[in-house]
């Protein structure tokens, strides 16, 4: 049996879906799920970007989605500020995916995918359930994608939010540590063992 937020939720994205310009572009999809996954909660501030750039995307990925229906996803307000330590890691991490984004997609888009990355990271779960994605495979196809230099450094196959951890570290010449939200993650002693 379906549960209601689940049929919510799948309603949600087919509504995405059919106002794409391409239904079946992966692009299209890729971002249908991360709306929705937030979107369905009441938690599009979670996905760190700002009205304007939420707006832009809707337009870009869904410019057949009705207005009235573009509206009602974005919001009015500014995000609310985040901790310093959360912001810098943000900026870092957006920076750092930016300056390895695939030139064959959307700056636009890739900017948009970036914020949300780095926004996620700072969520108690593993990086695909923050994000609203179907699991591992999914981060490594959308990181492939939009950002595929980074993407083939993870040469040791760490779990996504811990390397891009590692990331931000090697950005600032610090030694490695768990991004803001891996504290809260039921796998944390796994990931940092000494870290407990």
């Amino acid at each position: 049996m379906i549960a209601p937020a689940d049929r919510t939720h799948e309603r949600a994205l087919q509504s995405l879906q059919a106002a794409a310009a391409h239904a079946d572009a992966p692009d299209a999809r890729l971002f249908g799920a991360l709306v929705t996954a937030r979107a369905c909660r009441n938690e599009l501030s979670l996905l760190g970007l700002l009205p304007g750039q939420l707006a832009g995307l809707l337009a870009r990925q869904f410019p057949h989605l009705r207005s009235v229906d573009a509206a009602a996803l974005v919001p009015t307000a500014e995000p609310s500020p985040l901790p310093a330590t959360h912001s810098a890691f943000v900026a870092t991490l957006h920076a750092r995916l930016m300056d390895d984004a695939n030139p064959a997609v959307a700056r636009d888009d890739a900017d948009c995918l970036a914020s949300i990355i780095a926004h996620a990271c700072l969520r108690p779960d593993h990086l695909w359930r923050d994000l609203g994605l179907d699991g591992r495979d999914a981060v490594s196809a959308m990181l492939g994608r939009f950002f595929p230099a980074l993407a083939a450094r993870n040469i040791a196959h760490l779990r996504w939010k811990k390397f891009l951890a590692q990331e931000v570290a090697a950005s600032r010449g610090v030694p490695p540590g768990p991004a803001p939200g891996c504290p809260g993650c039921e796998d944390f002693g796994f990931c940092f063992p000494r870290a407990r």
